[in-house]
Order: C-alpha cells, then structure tokens, then sequence
C-alpha cells in the first residue's frame, strides 16, 4: 500500500494504461503546456508526447473529435475543462456519443472517456462549480462515474477507459489533494458496483463523491451519540448498484442519501426512490436526503460554503431519522 493524492491515483492510471494500449491519447485544453489546469495530466506530454492533442477553447470540437476517433478504432480521454463548459458539446454527447452503438446496430461504439472536474473549489462561482452528474443519468448509452478515493479514481479510470461505450468521469475538484491509500496493483473496478466504505448497524448513509469523507467523519462524531452507521458509496450513478444500496437500507431500517447536486430532480431523488420501492416495508422511517441548495453557486466562500451539505447537516439528518422524524 501506498499513500497518494486522488490526483496522482489519476494521474498514475492514466500514464499506465496509455503505456498498456496505444489507442489511448488525450484531448483538451492546456492538457500538455500545463498538465491540465488541475495538473491531473502532468508528465503525459513527456512520456508520450504523439498521444497528446491540446485544443483552443472549443468544448464541441474536443468532444466532437474525441467521438470520431472513437469511432475509427481509438480510444480518446477528452477532458472539458471545468464541467460546466459540457454545456457547449452536449449535441456530441447525448445525440452523437450515447446514441451511436444502439442507432447502429452495434456495429460502431464510442469507447470514449470524458474528463469532468466538477463542483466547489477555490470558490470558483456559478460558472466553474457545478455539479451536473443528474444530467446524464437517465440518458441511455452514457455511464457516469463518480470516484470518491484515490484507490477508486484509479480502479475506474482503468476500467473506464476499457469500456467500449463512452463513460463521464467526474472528478470533484476538492477531492484532488484527498490522500489515500492505494494498492500496489489496482485492478480495474467494475462499472455499477457500490462499496460498503464503513460497516454499521444504525442508518446507511449513501453518499457520492466528497460526501463520502463527510459521511465518514459524521459516523466518527455519530458514534460518540451511540450511533453507528453504514456509509455506501455507490461509485457509479449509471449503472447504478441498487442491489446493494437496498440491501444495507433493508437491514439498516433507515437510509439518508446525501450529494453535492441538486436537490431538485438531482441524483439523491433517484437513489432515495430506488430504495423506498425496494425497501418500503423495510423502512422505519421516509429516506432523507440532502443535496447542495437550489441556487448557483456564489462566488463568496461563505456563501459558497452554506450552498453543499456539511458534516453537520448530515449529523443531524441521521439524529432525525433514528429519532423517527
């Protein structure tokens, strides 16, 4: 085991694989000058300076090429540089890129990955810190991953990266400098496979992305009220591991669902739906949810810091739900 920032478990997958396949190349903005403005790329250039493409500021032309060199046997990692900006290419994304195995009858596929740095970080306001996952969910053709460890940003880039139908990588900005410990070897991680990250008996947290470390530091501060809870991270939002989310909300009784996107129509309302059709009679309580306000983002950090759910709000939306509320 080593310790290592989700940035450089990143970083590391994306250099062995590229070694690995020599169909991988990357595409984007500043993704060699700089290393990627979040320097998950750095180093990529020199190891393999043929297999690296920088583009001007032109989000559609990235995904635009990323999709027809999929298409003629490559295997593209595009990254948009902030989430936000997928909103330019979302023509090449929902009509082209997810559609294209099932409109040809499986005779062509997009084995394309799409890097997403999303959500709050360097207070960065409405137009640099959203979190879209909800978006392309329930878009038929497109997977969506969203890594919450170092370990898990590197067994699913590797599978990621396999797949031969386009996958959304989201990487949550504030997670880059998380460290955590990483196998030696990382095998890939299969898309659609939820992992239990804490083991308890009270309440199943589900939580994605950088909730997952909130949710573990709540269940620290919980134990001290005699409370134990179970911290699901479901890794991937499409597909989604329902089996294994009910399973726990089932033996739990209780379930607080808990993400950094919207709470309207966002992906807690997907997640707390499959586990209450699932687990109905199950149930003690409602399933909770808690999610980032409906508002853009601000740009003041207070403000900002107000907008996502925080350890505490989590604390207390356990507390509500062993007290039956």
């Amino acid at each position: 085991m080593r310790i290592m920032t989700f940035r450089d478990a990143l970083n590391e997958a994306i250099h062995e694989e590229m070694a690995r396949d020599d169909r991988i190349f990357l595409i984007g903005e500043d993704v060699a000058t700089h290393g990627g403005n979040l320097a998950v790329t750095k180093g990529i250039a020199e190891a393999f300076p043929n297999r690296i493409r920088e583009t001007p500021i032109a989000e559609a032309a990235i995904v635009g090429v990323a999709v027809g060199a999929a298409l003629a046997g490559m295997r593209p990692v595009a990254e948009i540089m902030y989430i936000d900006f997928v909103t330019c290419a979302m023509d090449e994304v929902v009509n082209q890129a997810a559609k294209m195995r099932y409109m040809t009858g499986g005779q062509a596929s997009v084995p394309m990955v799409l890097r997403l740095p999303c959500g709050l970080s360097r207070y960065t306001a409405a137009q640099h810190s959203q979190a879209l996952e909800s978006w392309f969910m329930h878009v038929p053709g497109l997977h969506v991953v969203v890594p919450s460890t170092p370990q898990d940003a590197k067994g699913l880039f590797r599978t990621a990266v396999r797949e031969p139908d386009p996958v959304l990588f989201l990487e949550y900005k504030r997670l880059y400098s998380l460290e955590g410990e990483v196998s030696d070897i990382v095998e890939p991680i299969p898309l659609g496979l939820a992992e239990v990250k804490r083991a308890g008996e009270d309440v199943t947290v589900v939580a994605v992305g950088p909730m997952v470390s909130k949710a573990l530091e709540a269940g620290i501060l919980l134990e001290d009220e005699g409370i134990d809870i179970e911290v699901v991270d479901p890794r991937c939002l499409s597909p989604l591991d329902v089996d294994t989310l009910a399973a726990s909300a089932r033996r739990t009784g209780r379930a607080v669902v808990c993400a950094e996107d919207a709470l309207m129509a966002g992906c807690t309302a997907e997640i707390a739906c499959a586990i209450s059709e699932r687990c109905f009679s199950d149930l003690s309580v409602p399933v909770r949810r808690l999610a980032a306000l409906d508002v853009p983002m601000p740009f003041s950090a207070p403000l900002a810091d107000k907008v996502v759910p925080s350890v505490e709000q989590i604390v207390e939306a356990v507390k509500e739900v062993v007290n039956g509320h």
